[in-house]
């Protein structure tokens, strides 16, 4: 990763959850030639509920480590 690229991801981190989803959408969709209006109205809904339930609190984030281990406690389980 360029030092460049690196400086501009560093400070995008370092916006709100809402500007960094906004951020994540346009250069999504900039790598997408056709668009398919139906899909991204349904995306934009379910991103803005998510972004709305972070911002209320109304889920809990889990850190991806605890996530990790619980996923690969499972496998265990499960096989």
């Amino acid at each position: 990763m360029s030092t460049a690229v690196r400086k501009i991801l560093d400070d995008a981190m370092m916006l709100s959850l809402t500007e960094r989803a906004r951020i994540a959408e346009e250069l999504l969709t900039s790598l997408d030639d056709q668009v398919d209006e139906d899909v991204e109205k349904a995306w934009q809904a379910e991103i803005g509920r998510r972004i709305d339930e972070a911002e209320s609190g109304l889920v809990e984030f889990i850190p991806w480590e605890e996530m990790f281990a619980t996923l690969r406690a499972n496998a265990r389980t499960n096989s």
